[in-house]
């Protein structure tokens, strides 16, 4: 029995050292000779680009020594005196990737955002002046020219709408920037993991982004601007944001589909304005208590809770409370389907929309229309501050509102007429619960126009059970009590 288990013994060490010693498979040889491909042939095409921008601050003076302990430094702060504002220079570092011969350089807008003297570092460390051509703050995307000596290597542009999850998703570009000291490239890998990502604006990030493509190949700062590439080297996409909570890579990358660039290449290289689409509706998604309210099967679709005035939606009959469910006969899920739709589309084209409303369902046609420089700055803008103790005060479900003044038309240009404003919800009533807050401006009932307080009165005495409310952020329906 013995002589049988060490004989077990020296076999099993025999089949595990053979195996660990195994040539790899011819599969997995090929699929390393990609990479390295790709790196060889892609990696010379990517650079690090470098900013200089100039920025103020004021000067702040303290009287008293700064103190480690937290305590002493928030008591002693009040004795702080400001003096002038100082200008000082301020660097950035980023990636970019070489698109053609003549040396034009894809990547995002917020990387060279604001500079005054732009240098790219190529892969053999060259470096080099460049100007900007063209920049666009909506999409993140802008081209960057350098004049170099001699030829320059450049990327191929993929096909973005062919990118499947799952497949391999290969990223270059210099993170780290010169920490790393080594103008050459670094090439991460991993799988494209999902589509169609959005991403919100947050304290970090002031921008809104949708319509992203989602990696898990690593991602780190100074990555924003570099090429996302598919197994054969094309450009699928431009890394432009990761999700950490860190503060370093964790597998949540995402990038600029590579056919949205190409949408608006020739504008940017010309240094003509970028135009997007846009119809001109304040969208939101359905809940399960809208899909209730207006009797539909899912929530699928978006509603519209606003129309721009003078805007295609509007010429086109398109009315608050309508539901788009189709654009163009493909199924509308939410507001990220139709807005990249939308966008997919040139201005001028003329598109069929699916909507319900009153029940009955409806086709209409829009033409689509040029996106304006401040879309929402009204909107948003209405519900920053709440006036107190203007008019009369009325209440129902928690809500206490007034008239929209004249001062208050004035100063958030708003319309006179055009509602009334909340001045406050009382926590833990329905209204609070359903999500209405101080600030908000209320311009229907049950589909029925409130302008001010007496139509409000006349409007609420009339509704019983679950409401829908109209706000400038939207429908929302306030259960009954």
């Amino acid at each position: 029995m013995l002589r049988l288990r060490c004989l077990i013994l020296v076999l099993a060490i025999f089949l595990i050292t053979n195996s660990v010693c195994a040539e790899p498979s011819q599969e997995v040889l090929s699929l390393q000779d990609s990479f390295i491909k790709v790196s060889k042939d892609v990696g010379p095409a990517v650079v690090t680009i470098s900013i200089e921008r100039t920025e103020t601050q004021k000067t702040v003076y303290y009287p008293f020594s700064r103190f480690e302990d937290e305590f002493f430094q928030d008591f002693f702060s009040d004795f702080s005196v400001s003096g002038p504002q100082r200008e000082f220079k301020r660097t950035g570092l980023g990636s970019g990737v070489i698109i053609d011969k003549e040396g034009h350089v894809l990547t995002n807008e917020h990387v060279i955002q604001g500079a005054d003297k732009i240098e790219v570092i190529l892969s053999d460390g060259r470096k080099l002046e460049a100007q900007v051509t063209g920049s666009d703050l909506y999409s993140d995307l802008a081209v960057i020219k350098i004049e170099p000596d001699g030829d320059l290597p450049f990327a191929r542009l993929g096909d973005s709408d062919n990118v499947q999850i799952g497949q391999w998703a290969i990223a270059i570009g210099s993170p780290f920037g010169f920490s790393v000291k080594n103008p050459e490239p670094t090439v991460t890998v991993g799988v494209v993991s999902a589509l169609h990502r959005s991403l919100a604006r947050t304290d970090k990030r002031v921008r809104e982004y949708s319509d992203l493509i989602q990696t898990d190949a690593s991602i780190n700062p100074g990555n924003s601007g570099g090429p996302l590439l598919n197994i054969y080297g094309e450009i699928i996409g431009i890394n432009v944001a990761i999700f950490t909570l860190s503060g370093g890579s964790e597998g949540i990358g995402f990038a600029i589909p590579i056919n949205a660039a190409k949408k608006i290449m020739n504008d940017l290289i010309e240094g003509r304005e970028v135009l997007h689409g846009w119809i001109g509706v304040i969208i939101q998604d359905i809940d399960s208590d809208i899909a209730k309210y207006f009797n539909l099967g899912d929530t699928k679709g978006v509603l519209i809770s606003r129309i721009v005035d003078k805007s295609p939606a509007e010429l086109s009959g398109l009315r608050s409370g309508d539901i788009i469910v189709s654009f163009e006969d493909t199924h509308i899920r939410n507001t990220h389907d139709l807005i990249r739709y939308v966008l997919s589309k040139d201005i001028g084209d003329k598109v069929k929309l699916s909507i319900i409303r009153g029940g009955v369902k409806h086709s209409i046609g829009v033409e689509i229309g040029v996106r304006p420089e401040k879309g929402k700055t009204r909107i948003l803008r209405a519900r920053e501050r709440a006036e107190e103790d203007v008019g009369k005060i009325e209440s129902w479900r928690g809500i206490e509102v007034s008239n929209i003044t004249s001062e208050l038309s004035e100063r958030y240009q708003i319309k006179p007429n055009s509602g009334v404003i909340v001045v406050n919800v009382a926590a833990g009533s329905s209204a609070h619960t359903s999500g209405i807050r101080k600030g908000d401006i209320l311009y229907e009932i049950n589909r029925t126009p409130v302008r001010n307080v007496r139509g409000y009165n006349k409007a609420v005495k009339e509704t019983s059970g679950d409401v829908l409310v109209a706000t400038y952020r939207g429908y929302v329906v306030i259960r009954g009590q």
